[in-house]
């Protein structure tokens, strides 16, 4: 029988995450959601399975991270792990939501530009910890500070699940949203104040691309509109 994933968190009913890695395998493996509100109870279901690997979204990425026996370079910067692979009787904790940010700054910045990050949690230290590792100018402003803050940069990240107040003043030529089941951000285009909008499908769809190969050891074919 062929090793099974899985996605771990609570609640993902709603996660294309089952959808994606069908395609980008073919429906070669079986993805499972393990959906329960304790870590430790998603932890063992997936420890005690003939599972090689798992994604990890909330609320449950610190607390795969400290369940690793090893962690990657990204994961430690990041202080969160969304992939967990098990190898050699370990298990590898790994943070493809940096992989995925920096891969995506890599191809719209240059050396001078700067980026701000909106959020605090961990899909926002993730990106904020992405930047530096370009050596960009980076700075992060939560939710109670962005109205009394301008919000202007060159690249904006913003990784929110809702409207905070202040957010209509973004200005930048890239806008970023991790949310991409109900971006808030995306109307901001219509008055030019941001140049380009990146929804958070693209982040999500790079962050799969990258994670997905660690999981399996296999390159994915992931092409998704």
């Amino acid at each position: 029988m062929n090793d099974k994933y899985a996605l771990i968190g609570y609640p993902i009913s709603h996660s294309l995450s089952p959808l994606f890695f069908k395609t980008a395998y073919h429906g070669r493996y079986e993805y499972d959601l393990i959906e329960k509100p304790d870590f430790k109870d998603c932890l063992d279901t997936f420890l005690n399975g003939s599972y090689r690997a798992c994604n990890v979204t909330a609320p449950f990425k610190k607390e795969a991270l400290l369940s690793a026996d090893k962690r990657s370079e990204e994961a430690e910067l990041c202080q969160a792990a969304n992939i967990l692979v098990k190898k050699d009787g370990k298990l590898i904790a790994y943070n493809s939501d940096f992989l995925a940010v920096r891969s995506i700054l890599q191809g719209i910045c240059n050396d001078n530009s700067t980026v701000l990050v909106i959020g605090g949690g961990g899909a926002g230290r993730a990106a904020a910890q992405a930047a530096l590792s370009l050596g960009l100018s980076c700075r992060v402003l939560h939710h109670d500070e962005l109205s009394a803050a301008p919000p202007l940069a060159d690249v904006v990240i913003y990784t929110l699940p809702r409207p905070a107040p202040g957010y209509e003043d973004i200005s930048c030529n890239y806008l970023l949203e991790a949310n991409y089941k109900d971006p808030c951000c995306k109307h901001l285009t219509e008055n030019g104040q941001v140049k380009h909008y990146i929804s958070g499908k693209n982040w999500l769809i790079e962050q799969a691309r990258l994670g997905y190969e660690l999981m399996t050891g296999e390159v994915p074919q992931l092409e998704i509109e």
